[in-house]
């Protein structure tokens, strides 16, 4: 069952693109912040936008923290306040704690308490970025385990038109095509019968070595 109400501490640039993107999706968010001005610029956005010390039990108490489904620590200046802002979300009970490391001993710390889900914005997006500097039809990717991910490719020119009976993934390399994203829609499972077009968006799982050996593939009979 997805959570339907999250609460967001800190609203800076993380936060508040978070908070955003949950409401965008339909879910209640209370954002905290402990600066007026960044409580000012939300206000309205949210469901409710609080200044106040999100590391006083008391306060986090009577807006009635406890009640939410998840709490998100996305304070990324201060690693005390994190701390024990993520110590006082687990204490109230909520169901799942996600937070923002912004090192890897503060990464370690937030998992030692019991942090659900330890996030590094800057880490992962420089993952993303190299990635997608090296691999030029690779939009996304995520991983899955250290061995094996799911990518987004474009589909390139050498492909165009082709089944995927004919691209033959599985057999030539390992990997599979889970899904083609197209302007039309999203065929989920596709068949062998399935033809991919250029500006379609194809959806790959498979291991680390297997994805590259296509992807590397794809990019050499183009060149």
């Amino acid at each position: 069952m997805k959570a339907q109400q999250f609460v967001v501490i800190g609203l800076g640039r993380f936060g508040s693109s978070l908070a955003l993107e949950l409401m965008a999706m339909g879910y209640e968010v209370l954002g905290i912040d402990h600066l007026e001005e960044r409580v000012e610029e939300m206000s309205g956005q949210l469901t409710h936008a609080v200044m106040a010390d999100a590391t006083d039990e008391g306060i986090m108490r009577s807006l009635g923290v406890r009640n939410f489904d998840c709490g998100i620590v996305a304070i990324g200046d201060n690693m005390e306040r994190s701390i024990l802002a993520a110590i006082l979300l687990k204490e109230l009970g909520i169901k799942q704690v996600v937070a923002k490391a912004i090192s890897i001993l503060h990464g370690r710390a937030l998992s030692k308490l019991g942090v659900d889900r330890v996030i590094f914005p800057e880490r992962d997006m420089g993952i993303r970025v190299a990635h997608q500097l090296v691999t030029p039809h690779l939009l996304d990717y995520i991983e899955i385990s250290k061995d094996y991910k799911i990518v987004e490719l474009n589909v390139p020119s050498c492909m165009d038109g082709k089944s995927l009976s004919e691209l033959n993934t599985r057999g030539k390399y390992g990997c599979s095509i889970i899904a083609l994203n197209r302007k039309d829609g999203i065929i989920v499972a596709p068949t062998a019968h399935d033809h991919v077009s250029q500006g379609d968006i194809m959806v790959v799982i498979g291991s680390n070595e297997s994805i590259e050996e296509f992807e590397d593939q794809a990019v050499n009979v183009e060149s």
